[in-house]
This record gives structure tokens, C-alpha cells and sequence, in this order.
């Protein structure tokens, strides 16, 4: 297996699980977002704000269609389940985890979520952004992961133990 995919909501824990499991497992770490962050010299919020949310899904399916990456753990963004070619570049690249949490738990991770450079309708409410993506996310997850209230630790001993085991 050369990569390992997290795919999730908003404060699911895709970048902190991420750099855990990437230092568990001897691999290294690249988060999407981040990529995006670097290559527009602009914060994902910033991005959203000046040229909307429909141009930096295109921008993240720029990012994605691009990734040449071997033995690494990748954090995505949330919305990167909205690119169908995105997904087939990631699904090539290693299998895909989705990391799902209840929308509860992941508000009160999260807080005020109008700061994180959530890529959708500025009309639409977090309850109408997690109805509209969580089908998604399970139509591209090969691994789900209930994260429910588990601990941090008890979550990376989960993802750990599968990919070790070559589960899908």
C-alpha cells in the first residue's frame, strides 16, 4: 500500500489522525488544504471570500488531479469528495478512509465553522453541508472509520490495525 487517504467533515481529525498515523507507521504527511494554501498564496477562508466556493473546489481539483505522492498519509479537504475525477486520482494513489463523526461532536470541535474555508454555499448550514457530503464520503470510503466518542489513541489503534492487516 504506498498511500493511505482520510476523507471526512470539517473537524473530523483528517490532519491530526493524519500526522499520528504517518509518524506510526513510518510514513510522511501532506494535507490537501495546505497544498491548496501554498500553491494560491492565500488562506482557504480568504480564497472562498474573494473568489467563492465554486473556484476553490476547482482549485482542489487542480491539487488532487496533480498529487504524485508514494508512502504517504493524505489529509484532504472536505469538499474533495466533490470532484468525481479527484476521487478516481485518489482512490489510484491508495485506499480511502472515511474518518465520520456525528455533525454534534464535530460543531463542538469545530466552533464557529464560517472560519475554516468550508468550501459551499454560504447559505447552506452545517446541518446541509454534512446531509450533502456524507453520502459522498461513504460512496467513496473503501475503509469507514466510526470515530463516535472514542479517544484519539483508541481511533489511531484502529486505523493502524487495518492497515497493517491489508483489510479494504
Amino acid at each position: 500500500m504506498n498511500n493511505i487517504i482520510l476523507i471526512g467533515m470539517p473537524g473530523a481529525g483528517k490532519s491530526t489522525l493524519g500526522v499520528q498515523l504517518a509518524k506510526q507507521l513510518g510514513l510522511d504527511f501532506v494535507d490537501t488544504d495546505v497544498l491548496i494554501q501554498l500553491s494560491e498564496s492565500e488562506l482557504l477562508h480568504n480564497i472562498l471570500e474573494s473568489t467563492g466556493f465554486l473556484n476553490l473546489r476547482s482549485i482542489e481539483e487542480r491539487i488532487l488531479l496533480g498529487l504524485s505522492l508514494q508512502n504517504h498519509v493524505i489529509a484532504t479537504g472536505g469538499s474533495a469528495v466533490y470532484s468525481e475525477a479527484g476521487m478516481a486520482k485518489l482512490k489510484s494513489l491508495g485506499p480511502v478512509i472515511h474518518l465520520d463523526v456525528q455533525m454534534e461532536e464535530l460543531l463542538s470541535r469545530i466552533g464557529d465553522y464560517s472560519q475554516r474555508g468550508i468550501a459551499s454555499d454560504q447559505s447552506q448550514s452545517f446541518a446541509d453541508i454534512c446531509a450533502e457530503r456524507i453520502p459522498l464520503y461513504r460512496k467513496y470510503a473503501d475503509i469507514v472509520i466510526d470515530c463516535g466518542s472514542r479517544s484519539q489513541a483508541e481511533i489511531l489503534d484502529e486505523l493502524a490495525a487495518i492497515i497493517e492487516s491489508g483489510e479494504k
